[in-house]
């Protein structure tokens, strides 16, 4: 991509963004672009915490949940590229007590595609046990398969990341967050934002989350109490800015959900589908083998329709390309890699909104410009 044509990607996207936060509709928001290994975009606009004015700025790091499951899928991807497993290996062959209840045949495939069937953690699960890293894996070595390994796909909003997690502390013998600073954050150069637990001393670097206010006359659509979302976590345990200001739940390793500036994130995947400055993180061959035979269904615990390859959903919101894989999470920031453009793209924000309208948006814009039709 030219000079000429990067500065104005940049100012498409920072007039779009300045845009969202000057309406209300937007607290504060970080967009990073790469293209082909080289970022074209670092565009941040807003307050990070409006209680002290702090603006946000390219290096702070923000909780936006389900965008880092992606890190702990590239782990898991690092990991099998040096042999430690394949994808096919059962997690009760690294992990033995996970094999209790029927659970013997879950193979790492099933997990980083959500067809392991154990979406569910215990409906008692307080803020505090997530926190406890031994008790839920206990508590998830011992839950009861909600379907066949490999028949039915469903989100694993919660055991994805502990599952994940513990088969990368057993083969390494290191704790997660550890073996995120030596596999991703210390080679991109991104050590101060990206993290699953935080050092609490990190802690006032964060932006500070907070819910979208509710339209006027928001009414919640009627839901069936039978619907398995109810029983795969309690409902006192959805995200929201409160569960994402804690200082427990930001230092602690709940690998489901991260914190993570969008440069880093975006850098991560720039880095998985090109050289960044040096660093790529796993051979072409193996992004292929983690991205291009993806399982679609109906989500068994959410109802809606969904797509997975090893790690990564695939689709993003604005588009609907086949090549694009990445993770959204709750609150509206996304970020994703596209093998067939080369872009590598992040979008978070620190209001906490139910859709992914802003990503969407913003994507469009991008991915026109860089096609040259903007």
């Amino acid at each position: 991509m030219s000079k000429t044509h990067t500065v104005a990607v940049q100012e498409l996207v920072q007039k779009a963004i300045d845009e969202m936060v000057e309406s209300g509709s937007e607290r504060a928001l970080q967009v990073a672009v790469y293209h082909r290994g080289v970022q074209v975009v670092d565009a941040v606009a807003g307050l990070a915490d409006p209680a002290t004015s702090r603006p946000m700025s390219s290096e702070t790091p923000v909780y936006c949940y389900s965008v880092c499951k992606a890190a702990a899928s590239t782990l898991m991807h690092r990991l099998a590229e040096r042999g430690a497993f394949d994808y096919q290996t059962k997690v009760a062959e690294v992990w033995p007590e996970f094999g209790a209840r029927g659970k013997a045949l879950v193979s790492i495939r099933h997990v980083l595609n959500h067809t392991a069937g154990v979406p569910g953690i215990p409906l008692t699960t307080t803020i505090e046990d997530l926190c406890d890293w031994d008790k839920m894996c206990a508590a998830i070595a011992d839950a009861e398969l909600w379907w066949e390994p490999g028949t039915k796909i469903g989100y694993h909003a919660y055991t994805f990341g502990y599952i994940v997690g513990e088969i990368i502390r057993r083969v390494t013998g290191k704790p997660l967050s550890q073996v995120l600073i030596d596999e991703l954050a210390a080679p991109l150069g991104v050590e101060k934002e990206l993290y699953f637990g935080m050092p609490r001393a990190e802690h006032r670097r964060l932006a500070v989350l907070e819910d979208a206010p509710m339209p006027p006359n928001f009414q919640m659509p009627a839901m069936p109490p039978d619907l398995p979302m109810f029983k795969a976590a309690p409902m006192s345990l959805m995200p929201d800015a409160a569960f994402g200001n804690r200082t427990d739940t930001l230092a602690a390793d709940i690998p489901a959900g991260g914190k993570t500036s969008a440069r880093a994130i975006a850098r991560m995947y720039a880095a998985l589908l090109d050289e960044v400055d040096g660093v790529r993180l796993i051979p072409p061959a193996r992004l292929r083998e983690a991205t291009t035979a993806p399982v679609s269904g109906v989500d068994e615990v959410f109802g809606m329709p969904t797509t997975w390859a090893l790690g990564y959903s695939i689709g993003a919101p604005g588009q609907s390309s086949d090549t694009a894989f990445g993770v959204g999470g709750v609150g509206g920031s996304f970020a994703f890699g596209d093998s067939k453009t080369g872009v590598a793209f992040a979008l978070t924000k620190n209001r906490l909104t139910s859709d992914f309208s802003a990503s969407a948006q913003v994507i469009r814009l991008v991915e026109d410009a860089i096609a040259g039709k903007a």
